[in-house]
């Protein structure tokens, strides 16, 4: 009986472990809002590394209409927002075929020779709903099974707001039950929206809105919402949306790229048209917050609107103003604005953080894969699914990633093991 029982044991805890073991190799997410879970261009998914010469398992490729806009997954659906005719419309496809399953318009479009024609905003989604905002500043809320209309708001009309030059750029942003966006008028630029109702929860500050999205950050045991506007940085309490702390930041032409949280207490920001790249630190005494510039770097290495990732004390990130297909991808010390190493070849693409490896797309279509050291640049894996200019964020989703470019978009299988 004893040897029965204790055999029992051993290989109950033979299979647990394995289950350990393959549950830590496969760690899957959704990436359900623009730059991922939480806002920062990083998941701890595990994707496979070791991609073949002819490069990982394409899925499928679809044509799409013209948009900035990146993929979101969520509620067994693949999302992207697009341009149609002459309207922005959001469609819910299948993330196994690519095909669609409803499509919404959601407001008019633009066609802009200088930028590119069709909205420049990511969709995002939460408990069974999708949230957009659109070139000319409509916040919709979508019934995510059927693309039903369940509630909007015309930020310009209702609280006095404009879009700045090329048209909103900047996605909605959810944080538990609300949903956040900058676009209305004096003492009611900032908003912030229950995003089961619609209901306004609250209106504040007078600032103008730029084209980077708004994060949500954790520092020093607070949290909080950070805006980056015309004005610079302004942090505000989400509940009520007083303002915690500012940091004045130049305005020139467009602010693109969003601020970026390196651990408890520092921000990086930078902005293109000369202006340059810095980092603050942000202090608290009791409850009163303080900031203090950490370095500033005045047209010097800037990201346009390629937002770069944090790990470790570093920030990874595509560095340059007009240098399209060569920009290259740069390790900084977020400490200093030290440049760490430099790799020419992407242009103005983007970076993201997947598994602690660096996963970037360069303008053009190229996808790679690189760690994440300060050392130097040390590629993993390189292919390219698709070709035209590829400005948008990658998605990575449930063993797949999701690449897009102005007309078309592709699903890559990087399940780990297959």
């Amino acid at each position: 009986m004893h040897i029965r029982f204790f055999a029992s044991i051993r290989i109950w805890v033979a299979v647990w472990s394995i289950a350990m073991v393959l549950g830590a190799n496969t760690i899957a997410a959704e990436w359900p809002q623009y730059r991922g879970p939480e806002h920062n261009g990083a998941t701890p998914e595990k994707i496979d590394t070791h991609w073949p010469t002819a490069g990982p398992k394409v899925e499928w490729k679809i044509p799409l209409g013209s948009s900035l806009g990146s993929f979101i997954t969520g509620g067994g659906k693949v999302f992207v927002y697009e341009m149609r005719g002459d309207k922005e419309a959001c469609f819910a496809l299948d993330p196994s075929t690519g095909k669609p399953i409803w499509s919404t318009d959601v407001d008019k479009s633009i066609f802009d020779k200088d930028g590119g024609d069709g909205p420049r905003s990511t969709p995002a989604f939460s408990d069974g709903r999708v949230y957009l905002l659109s070139t000319y500043l409509t916040l919709a809320c979508l019934d995510a099974s059927d693309g039903k209309v369940l509630w909007s708001h015309d930020l310009k009309g209702e609280f006095g707001g404009s879009a700045p030059h090329w048209g909103n750029a900047a996605s909605p942003l959810i944080d538990g039950d609300m949903i956040f966006a900058c676009g209305g008028g004096r003492g009611q630029s900032l908003l912030a929206f229950e995003k089961a109702t619609g209901k306004l929860a609250w209106k504040s500050q007078d600032d103008a809105p730029t084209h980077a999205s708004p994060i949500p950050a954790d520092l020093l045991g607070v949290h909080q919402i950070i805006f980056f506007t015309v004005k610079g940085l302004v942090s505000v309490d989400p509940k009520t949306g007083d303002a915690l702390w500012r940091a004045a930041f130049p305005f020139r032409v467009s602010t693109a790229a969003s601020p970026v949280v390196c651990g408890d207490d520092i921000v990086y920001s930078s902005a293109g048209y000369g202006v340059g790249a810095g980092a603050f630190r942000v202090a608290k005494q009791g409850g009163r917050f303080t900031v203090s510039p950490l370095w500033r770097n005045p047209g010097g290495d800037i990201n346009h609107w390629s937002t770069p990732v944090y790990k470790d004390g570093y920030l990874y990130g595509l560095y340059g103003f007009k240098e399209f297909h060569t920009e290259p991808l740069k390790c900084i010390d977020v400490m200093t604005g030290d440049e760490k190493w430099s790799r020419p070849g992407f242009g103005q693409g983007q970076v993201l953080l997947v598994d602690g490896n660096l996963l970037v797309q360069g303008d053009t279509g190229q996808l790679v894969l690189a760690r994440a050291s300060p050392e130097s640049y040390q590629e993993i894996a390189r292919f390219h699914p698709i070709s035209g200019k590829c400005w948008t964020d990658p998605a990575v989703a449930n063993g797949h990633i999701y690449v897009r470019s102005q007309t078309g978009g592709a699903c890559l299988d990087v399940t780990p093991g297959k």
